[in-house]
């Protein structure tokens, strides 16, 4: 299997590579396994970066995005599931006083996001 890369312009963000995860169920998984100084790296990496990330994957229409740009459109993504807990949890992995996160399964959550909702398997 090859190394991931990111489009031109985006090198930078090659650090971030390991929150390159297609699904919500494996980006909500890292974000519970790790800590907040690594949720912290992460966020203070990738947030300056968004805008110019978005407008990149913008450029394609959703499930025609081509495998090239993959991995920067996972790391928005990344992001989203991170932000939260830095700005609003002092940087928990987990959401403080709240429900039990292992309660709630995303329905389609194992889908890889940039392809667009599919019909569920019967």
């Amino acid at each position: 299997m090859t190394q991931p890369t990111l489009p031109t312009g985006f090198e930078d963000l090659s650090l971030c590579l390991d929150w390159n995860l297609p699904t919500a169920d494996q980006r909500q998984r890292k974000r519970q396994a790790s800590n907040a100084a690594e949720l912290r790296a992460f966020y203070d990496r990738m947030l300056p970066r968004l805008p110019d990330a978005l407008a990149e994957v913008d450029r394609f229409p959703l499930g025609a995005l081509p495998e090239s740009h993959h991995p920067l459109y996972n790391l928005a993504l990344s992001l989203a599931e991170v932000a939260p807990h830095i700005e609003l949890y002092s940087g928990s992995p987990g959401v403080p006083y709240a429900f039990e996160e292992a309660r709630f399964v995303a329905v389609h959550g194992g889908q890889e996001t940039w392809r667009g909702l599919r019909p569920m398997a019967a």
